[in-house]
């Protein structure tokens, strides 16, 4: 079975009126002799697997990395049923069947195809969600998933839940935030500044942009961003410095257009990361960008004009009001987060305040 990932690009010559209402990046599966059906009137479970992938969008699910995590744990799935002589939408009784033998080999199989317990967790999760959707539409007439009701609690209020017994039961932890050491963080932000160990200035090291590397380092250690978060900040996204030095932390908005299911959020940042992040944007990051005759590639969508930002918003001509800073393009690319800024109309590559790192 083959995994590919949508895209409009040239969507005009296919002889559409229209561009499809598929979204960009969206998983679709297709069988190995690229084939959706036997005959008239005789889809193949792919057509079913293509039309539940491309609802996750309105189903909760609006990241296109989980399209991704979806499609494989369903691809897996069909893979492992198919060898074994199975349908995806068989009968209950050899559904259930093909789910012991598939449960035993992510357990017990070749170590490449074992799955942790969280792992297989999540892929249950996964199945039952489709079958449940399957169900529902008609394309199923059985799942094999047994379920028994149990009891939750959460902030005093109890309510009944289904819980698959497929999922293996793993123990919780006593924390689920791990900080690093002290002494190797200090280790870690001294490698990208280009110094020793002990702080002194590595003469072997011929890194690039040290100042960069080290304030987007302490940046990310202190807010505790992602990685596609820190690397496709604006610069007018980064908060302003404080009057004065303080110990208390401060805010730090994290705009939805490149967070994890395009949720804003507030984390915070200590003064002296800010203070870091402020020096940079200042000098190293005005004398290799200002001037720069850098363009846009045009595979990368509509950009986005803007002739003023800061942290409030952006003037957007030929109107003035907030544009979202967090805003991306129609292909969804954090990457397209592009504006024009300044009297001459240059381009500036003010989207990545972290580019490279």
């Amino acid at each position: 079975m083959i995994l590919i990932f949508f895209s409009s690009e040239g969507w005009e010559s296919w002889d559409v009126e229209r561009r499809p209402l598929i979204p960009e990046r969206m998983s679709v599966l297709i069988d190995e002799d690229l084939r959706f059906e036997d005959g008239p009137g005789m889809p193949r479970p792919t057509v079913a697997v293509n039309r539940w992938l491309r609802e996750l969008p309105a189903s909760g699910a609006p990241a296109p990395n989980s399209w991704e995590n979806y499609a494989r744990a369903i691809k897996e799935w069909m893979e492992f049923l198919t060898e074994h002589g199975v349908g995806l939408f068989d009968s209950r009784d050899r559904l259930k069947l093909g789910l012991s033998r598939y449960a035993e080999h992510r357990a017990n199989g070749p170590l490449r195809q074992r799955f942790a317990a969280s792992t297989w967790g999540q892929h249950m999760s996964i199945l039952s969600m489709f079958y449940r959707w399957a169900l529902e539409e008609g394309h199923a007439q059985a799942e094999p998933f047994t379920y028994k009701t149990a009891r939750a609690l959460f902030h005093g209020t109890g309510r009944e839940v289904r819980v698959n017994l497929a999922v293996r039961r793993t123990p919780k932890p006593h924390v689920t935030i791990k900080y690093l050491e002290p002494d190797f963080t200090e280790l870690f932000l001294n490698g990208l500044r280009g110094l020793t160990p002990d702080g002194a200035l590595d003469t072997g090291y011929r890194g690039r942009e040290v100042a960069r590397n080290a304030a987007v380092g302490g940046l990310a250690l202190a807010t505790g961003l992602r990685l596609q978060e820190f690397t496709y900040l604006l610069t007018c996204e980064i908060p302003e410095l404080p009057a004065r030095p303080t110990l208390v932390p401060i805010p730090f908005p994290v705009p939805a257009g490149v967070t994890k299911g395009r949720k804003f959020r507030i984390t915070w940042i200590s003064y002296n990361a800010l203070v870091a992040v402020h020096q940079y944007l200042e000098l190293d990051r005005a004398a290799a960008a200002d001037g720069s005759a850098w363009h846009p590639p045009r595979r990368w969508g509509e950009p986005l004009f803007v002739t003023a930002s800061d942290a409030r918003g952006q003037r957007r001509p030929p109107a003035v009001g907030h544009a979202h800073p967090g805003r991306a393009t129609p292909a969804g690319r954090p990457y397209g987060r592009l504006v024009r800024a300044g009297a001459e109309g240059r381009w500036r590559a003010v989207h990545r305040v972290a580019r490279g790192f």
